[in-house]
């Protein structure tokens, strides 16, 4: 198995341990070599009072026990920074040759900023400087104004550098936190919509299926007694149910077509105020006697107000085919008003006796309607109508924007 240099960096990012332990090695290899490879009588080196004494082991174990704490930077930056400043100042103390032993103070105050808190990186800065103010203080460092300056410079650098990579590194995380809570609030909604665009549905059906059903029952009746008696009687109810049967899978088949997922949805209009006249025909060939009164100038409504007007006469005109009786009449009356529209629905049907099915029934129709009207801020009463049978009554604000 061949591998690539992007790989290569991928697993030591997932190993940190393996890298900085390489990076120890390395740094501690280069600081022996470069102390034992130092000529005896050389001058005193940058920072230095003195020119350093001939290595030997002492010497060594000092420098390496400098770099060799890198190796565990991640996990205990601060106290590994805290321990090797006690060999570097036995090295400066016995005027040995540190070698490269001060990178690994260097990468350890690095380490601390990227890692840890602000108030420990600002301690372990501290430390950093209190180390070589305690060199120049005991004389083993005497450097001028300028190399003040650049040690001053480098430890800040060092600083930071960690606390940019500390920041960089919290900024991403957020990034990383706010992007879930976005995909998280991006699911809850969609599971709303489903449940919604589910519940209008389950309203859409019980709405079509309640009203076709109960007019296909009565024609059925109608038909079943007048077949002997009036064949084209029963004929022509027949007739009827066929078309009413026909006509409720044409209004299914679009309302549930918006749940197919193979293919788009074959989508027919919706019924409106318009097809009032219809509906109330329905109605008569079902047996009940039903009247229409439009008042007022016919305005264009909006999509979703105008659907649920006729939903509610659709359901209250259902009902009373259902409770009123053979022999009772409907009346439906619409106003258009210049900012509303009133809706009343009422018959002259049984009263009271029939009065606890029509609102507390087991159905959601009466539940729909009062969803419909309650979604577009309408007023809504349901109820016994005065001199007997019952009544609905319907208002729904309008404003002129959504009349344009």
């Amino acid at each position: 198995m061949r591998t690539t240099p992007g790989s290569t960096r991928s697993w030591l990012r997932d190993h940190p341990l393996v890298y900085d332990s390489i990076l120890a090695v390395v740094l501690t290899t280069a600081s022996l070599w470069w102390i034992a490879s130092a000529a005896s009588g050389q001058e005193a080196g940058w920072l230095r009072s003195a020119a350093p004494r001939p290595a030997d082991a002492l010497n060594l174990v000092l420098a390496a026990a400098c770099t060799l704490p890198v190796a565990l930077r991640r996990s205990r930056p601060f106290v590994l920074l805290v321990a090797t400043s006690v060999p570097q100042a036995a090295l400066d103390t016995l005027h040995y040759d540190p070698g490269l032993s001060r990178l690994g103070g260097l990468v350890l105050l690095y380490s601390v900023a990227a890692c840890r808190g602000l108030a420990l990186s600002l301690a372990a800065l501290l430390v950093s400087f209190a180390s070589y103010v305690a060199g120049v203080l005991a004389g083993v460092i005497t450097p001028a104004w300028p190399d003040h300056v650049v040690v001053t410079a480098v430890l800040l650098l060092c600083w930071v550098c960690g606390r940019a990579l500390r920041l960089r590194r919290a900024y991403l995380a957020e990034l990383v936190q706010r992007a879930d809570r976005l995909e998280r609030a991006r699911e809850a909604d969609t599971r709303a919509a489903r449940a919604e665009e589910r519940s209008r549905i389950a309203r859409e059906l019980h709405d079509v299926v309640a009203h076709h059903v109960s007019v296909m029952t009565v024609q059925a009746a109608a038909a079943r007694k007048m077949l002997d008696i009036k064949p084209d009687v029963a004929r022509d109810a027949l007739s009827a149910i066929e078309e009413m049967g026909r006509t409720a899978m044409t209004e299914m088949r679009s309302i549930v077509g918006v749940l197919r997922t193979d293919g788009p949805a074959e989508r027919g209009p919706q019924p409106g105020m318009h097809d009032l006249p219809a509906l109330v025909e329905q109605m008569r060939e079902a047996g009940l006697r039903t009247q229409l009164w439009i008042e007022g100038e016919r305005r264009g409504l909006p999509p979703g107000v105008d659907l649920a007007a006729y939903r509610l006469v659709q359901e209250a005109l259902t009902n009373s085919l259902r409770h009123a009786g053979p022999t009772a009449r409907a009346w439906v009356t619409v106003r258009h008003e210049p900012n509303e529209l009133s809706i009343h629905v009422e018959d002259d049907g049984r009263g009271a006796a029939e009065e606890p099915a029509r609102i507390g029934g087991k159905g959601h129709g009466l539940v729909g309607i009062r969803e419909r009207v309650a979604l577009y801020g309408g007023v809504l009463r349901i109820g016994p109508r005065a001199g007997g049978g019952f009544e609905v009554r319907a208002q729904f604000p309008l404003s002129h924007s959504a009349l344009k």
